[in-house]
């Protein structure tokens, strides 16, 4: 999952659509692509989970899924976690990092 957001597009479409849900012609209004390349990063979005769509009229709606980010956010805690800890024993217990 976190490899899709490597691509600075696609962190770009994600965090816009953080802000709230829109269609692929809002997104791409305010993007430098076009259409057809923000619906080809929604779609890679879209399958590995992070966003979810639903359709309104001859459009569809997308929207950030609150469980993929959640997700996200514990991979993310869980690595602090580890990291400070290790740290805490490393200036705690010096000898040990030798």
């Amino acid at each position: 999952m976190l490899d899709i957001l490597t691509e600075p597009t696609r962190r770009t479409i994600l965090e816009r659509l953080a802000l709230g849900p829109a269609s692929v012609t809002e997104i791409s209004a305010e993007l430098p692509i076009s259409r057809s390349a923000v619906s080809q990063h929604l779609q890679l979005l879209k399958g590995v989970g992070l966003v979810v769509d639903r359709a309104e009229g001859t459009r569809r709606i997308y929207r950030v899924d609150p469980d993929a980010l959640a997700e996200i956010r514990a991979y993310f805690d869980a690595f602090w976690k580890r990291s400070l800890a290790a740290f805490k024993d490393a200036a705690e217990h010096p000898e040990r990092s030798q």
